[in-house]
């Protein structure tokens, strides 16, 4: 948890950025980037995500360009992919946590306004298939309607403008460099969701850094305050994932293997610490808590998922298919300075989850049919 400076400034509008910020594109760009590549011999590396996060998409075009020393301009680049993007909008996830601030800010009157580097048009396009989000905004403004796009601070003093405030009375959320500095930059406070893992020390002149929009706490800044924990947890739309059990350390504490399918849904959760039910099809159902990150200790360079189990078994289970229902969530990733006081901390992530998992809105999972499924009935 980072430390809140004792006196933030107090706001009374929220203006937020879209891609990135309230919906998982990156995993987008990069399916159709490695497609297109393939057909000028290139191969889609995804380390061109770090210079075009945050861009404008004819910006973004001309990095590939060059980065990838393809035959064609910006504009013919632009002009192929634009329809292949046009199709895949309608599959974009909303970041956790975005329906539930936007929901949240919408029911207590705080004026919002979107801005960003995207077209208008493509703006109205990717929030129309999100049920309330258009509604949602008093103003939307995108990088066609602004001279200079962000890092200029322009599209965010235009945005004030339309919600007819002081900029200085604005909090900006932001997963870009670009739309960080653009948000300081128009005088504003800003939160960084940086949407690129392990970026958050590029952040140095946001307000705040924090790991997802399920960790914003937007009393800090005078708004107010979620009302969705319980006891120390917050409650999750429920998700599943299953595999067979590769390693562990401690009998309950088990690493499931990472196939591919797995880095999918993987990337669309934040990184951070869940818990919910665990199901050994031939032992039975079990509560359980879990991590999902790049643990430092292993020095993961992909994100894994450590379920702990909260039972003391007699013997290991490797290879025993292990299914997980995850329903709720208690904190944001963080590093130890000690495995001791990393264990320590996952003990108590242990007891706060045991105690949840007693209450009816988390209990009532522990009857999912997934935990009880056998291996051949998951190919439906």
């Amino acid at each position: 948890m980072s430390m809140a400076k004792p006196f933030r400034k107090l706001v009374s509008c929220v203006i937020l950025d879209l891609d990135g910020t309230l919906l998982n594109t990156d995993g987008i760009v990069s399916d159709v980037l490695s497609v297109f590549l393939v057909k000028y011999g290139k191969q889609w590396d995804g380390k061109a995500v770090q210079k075009i996060v945050g861009r404008t998409p004819y910006e973004a075009a001309a990095v590939i360009v060059e980065d990838y020393g393809l035959p064609i301009t910006t504009d013919e680049l632009l002009s192929e992919i634009t329809p292949i993007f046009s199709q895949k909008w309608c599959n974009i996830k909303a970041q956790p946590g975005a329906s539930r601030l936007i929901n949240h800010l919408r029911c207590h009157g705080v004026p919002m306004a979107l801005a960003s580097n995207s077209s208008k048009e493509n703006i109205e396009t990717k929030i129309s298939y999100h049920q309330g989000w258009k509604e949602s905004f008093s103003f939307i403004i995108g990088g066609d309607q602004v001279t200079s796009p962000k890092p200029s601070p322009e599209i965010f003093l235009e945005a004030a403008k339309g919600l007819n405030v002081d900029p200085s009375s604005c909090l900006v959320i932001e997963d870009s460099l670009p739309g960080v500095t653009a948000g300081k930059a128009a005088g504003m406070e800003v939160v960084a969701v940086p949407s690129i893992p392990k970026q958050s020390h590029i952040f140095t002149s946001a307000d705040e850094v924090i790991n997802s929009l399920l960790d914003l706490q937007p009393e800090k800044w005078g708004l107010p305050a979620f009302e969705d924990w319980i006891e120390g947890t917050l409650p999750i739309e429920p998700w599943y994932i299953g595999g067979p059990v590769i390693k562990g350390f401690g009998r309950g504490s088990k690493v499931l293997e990472s196939p591919q399918g797995y880095s999918a849904i993987l990337s669309e959760h934040p990184s951070g610490v869940y818990f919910g039910w665990a199901g050994l099809p031939t032992r039975g159902v079990y509560k359980m808590v879990m991590s999902i990150g790049w643990n430092p200790y292993f020095n993961n360079t992909e994100k894994t998922i450590e379920p702990w189990l909260l039972h003391e078994f007699n013997e290991d289970f490797y290879g025993e298919d292990l299914r997980l229902a995850i329903v709720g969530y208690i904190r944001p990733e963080a590093n130890f300075p000690s495995l001791e006081s990393l264990v320590a901390k996952i003990h108590e992530d242990g007891q706060i989850a045991e105690r949840a998992l007693e209450l009816p809105q988390y209990s009532k999972y522990r009857h999912d049919p997934y935990l009880k499924s056998s291996p051949q009935q998951q190919n439906c």
